[in-house]
């Protein structure tokens, strides 16, 4: 068959297919032509999920009549004033969007320059374009896209629902107006419910933009993130570890202002969480990387949302750095989060019983069943007892109930640290029924060494400990409510530090192979491993070169017993090959620690003494990230005196 040359038409359907995937790939060319053209304020309406109809409206700089008329053609573009395609400072930058959504749809644009006495208006459909008219427009851009793939009808069977589409908009829109937080954006339609997020201005206009689309929970659990290194700016925000979501769905990543979702930025993620968080759990941040233009390329893809970095290990490293030590500065910090899920937890608890004061539903108790009087209070009501010292309730001063399990707490909260109280002395049909254990008080020969505890524990942020539940759960009290810890996961992550802090000093033992292992490689991958060979000896892998195609191996970090060396050496090449780095064997190394510091923590169903229960707090304290466990559960949660009281209805 003959050579021959390709119509326009046909050129244009073609490059159509690399740019329009879907409708949302339609909204997010031309969202960014008018965030492009300076404008501050966006609309965008769609119906039938953007498949029928799409209209975008801006208060943008708006053309002339002859660039209108040369914006409709392939490669026409004023957004490279010179050829140069490193040094790209735009959102759009090939002049392919609007002809190759002319060639799929039937196209309307309508626009105005301040240099024109009017509007003018261009329709193209399927890639005809006709003849420019005069039209009616303040100023700006409105651009009307209808009839999606009309032209090419075997695309649409593979466009989904029309929920699913529109929802592939919105999210469009929301990584677009994150990197635009100055720009009021209006997304509406007969498809959906309207979304409009204001313009936000001040020096806390990122926060603010971010509130407005992840919701206020995460600014009260995010921290602030702030790193520069050799021209390479990191700014933005990161959940704390203890506050996640199921899916990915919540990372936002932007390069120069523009989003992308990058395999190396991903990937920089999920190493520096992968210590702090479970591996089926996702963390939410939102991340900005400014650099020179020509230390990036964002001419990859034509959808643009892939990226490749000169030096794509100094982003690396400085992503993982400026994570993890944002870790150590929010110290022990927890996620609000575990608050409310635990107030959630026992408020349906409650209503399950029958304890709704507000509504003077049935109360049970274990001598059956009463109703509470209608309009009841317990504020109102004359069996409040009086507030004894210390904001503590005595006793003497409570109705008896007849429950031992109640006067059982009721003696604890009088005293620091009570004795467990002799089964023996309860009725024989609620021996052993008490909820929690009470450890020991201590003596006065324990005092005398030392162990008073100091009176003003409940100062510090985890307070002072008053008793052990179940022999797992610490409860303290603090100034103004109480903090629940795990002893074993909240100790876990204590040993897991003091671990990673001696292999930071490289105090990694090793272990001499017998017979060294033998490893055959291309020999390129060969000299990459023989060149980082000191820098792998400092982790305790000792190899070298055996012959021009193969590596042996001699000596192995004594932590990793079971290793399977020759994936190990074949993972280091790959990452060596891709990255100029590696990082395996000191994940390895952490992975065994996070085994020992499991292993080697205070177990759950240990009974400790109240000495070591505040040692256990105030270490926690003084020790990053101690928040959350290895595996990502948090340690500890808090009650305010508050939220306790809107569980009984004082509030």
């Amino acid at each position: 068959m003959a050579v021959r040359q390709l119509s326009d038409t046909t050129i244009n359907r073609i490059a159509a297919g690399e740019v329009i995937e879907r409708p949302a790939s339609v909204v997010k060319e031309l969202v960014e032509n008018a965030v492009d053209a300076g404008a501050t304020r966006i609309e965008i309406v769609t119906a039938t999920g953007g498949k029928s109809l799409l209209r975008i409206t801006d208060n943008g700089a708006g053309m002339t009549k002859e660039d209108l008329q040369l914006a409709v053609r392939r490669h026409c573009t004023s957004k490279l004033p010179e050829d140069d395609l490193m040094d790209i400072r735009t959102m759009g930058f090939r002049g392919e969007a609007l002809p190759s959504i002319g060639a799929i749809s039937r196209l309307e644009i309508t626009t105005r320059h301040a240099s024109e006495p009017h509007a003018w208006k261009i329709e193209v459909e399927g890639g005809q374009d006709n003849d420019i008219e005069p039209a009616a427009l303040n100023s700006g851009t409105r651009v009307e896209v209808k009839d999606i793939f009309f032209s090419v009808p075997a695309r649409l069977k593979f466009l989904k629902s029309d929920r699913a589409e529109a929802t592939a908009i919105t999210e469009i829109i929301k990584r677009i107006a994150l990197a635009n937080p100055t720009v009021r954006f209006t997304l509406s339609g007969s498809d959906r419910r309207q979304l409009e997020l204001p313009a936000c201005t001040g020096d806390d206009a990122d926060l603010a933009r971010i509130g407005q689309i992840l919701g206020a929970e995460f600014t009260k659990n995010a921290m602030e993130i702030e790193a520069l290194r050799e021209g390479v700016h990191l700014y933005g925000y990161a959940g704390l570890p203890t506050f996640h979501r199921a899916n990915s769905q919540h990372q936002f990543f932007f390069v120069n202002g523009r989003p992308v979702r990058d395999k190396l930025l991903l990937g920089s993620l999920k190493a520096a969480y992968s210590d702090v968080l479970s591996r089926d759990r996702h963390p939410i941040v939102v991340l900005n990387i400014d650099l020179d233009p020509h230390q990036v390329d964002v001419n990859v893809h034509p959808a643009k949302a892939d990226v490749r970095f000169r030096d794509g290990q100094l982003v690396r490293g400085l992503m993982i750095g400026a994570l993890k030590n944002a870790f150590v500065q929010s110290g022990f910090r927890a996620s609000t989060a575990n608050t409310q899920s635990a107030i959630n937890a026992i408020r349906p608890m409650g209503q399950s019983a029958g304890f709704n004061v507000h509504s003077g539903a049935s109360i049970h108790t274990q001598q059956g069943n009463r109703e509470a009087p209608q309009n009841y209070s317990w504020q109102q009501s004359s069996y409040r007892p009086e507030e004894g010292p210390a904001g503590v309730w005595s006793a003497a001063d409570i109705p008896e109930v007849g429950s031992s399990e109640m006067q059982l707490g009721l003696m604890e909260a009088n005293a620091p640290y009570s004795a467990q109280m002799d089964q023996s002395q309860l009725p024989a049909n609620e021996q052993g029924t008490q909820a929690y254990k009470l450890v020991d008080a201590p003596s006065a020969d324990s005092r005398a060494h030392g162990h008073q505890l100091p009176e003003d524990r409940e100062n510090f942020p985890l307070g002072a400990a008053r008793a052990q539940i179940h022999e797992t759960y610490i409860v303290s009290q603090t100034k103004d409510g109480l903090v629940i810890v795990d002893q074993h996961a909240a100790h876990e992550r204590l040993v897991y530090e003091q671990l990673k802090e001696d292999l930071s000093k490289r105090n990694v033992s090793r272990q001499m192979l017998l017979i060294p292992e033998i490893v055959d490689l291309p020999e390129e991958d060969v000299a990459r491993l023989e060149e980082r060979a000191p820098e792998l000896e400092e982790v305790g892998l000792v190899l070298e070169r055996f012959g021009p195609g193969a590596i042996a191996v001699r000596e192995t970090p004594s932590m990793l017993k079971r290793l399977n060396i020759k994936a190990l050496v074949q993972d280091l090449a790959d990452d060596f090959a891709e990255f100029d780095s590696s990082t395996r064997i000191r994940e390895k190394l952490d992975l065994v620690a996070a085994t020992m510091a499991c292993h080697g923590s205070i177990r759950a169903g240990r009974r400790m003494r109240p000495e070591e229960m505040d040692n256990l707090l105030r270490d926690m304290e003084a020790t990053p990230k101690s928040g959350q466990c290895n595996h990502g559960r948090p340690t500890w949660i808090e009650l305010k005196l508050s939220d306790i009281e809107r569980l009984f209805g004082r509030q």
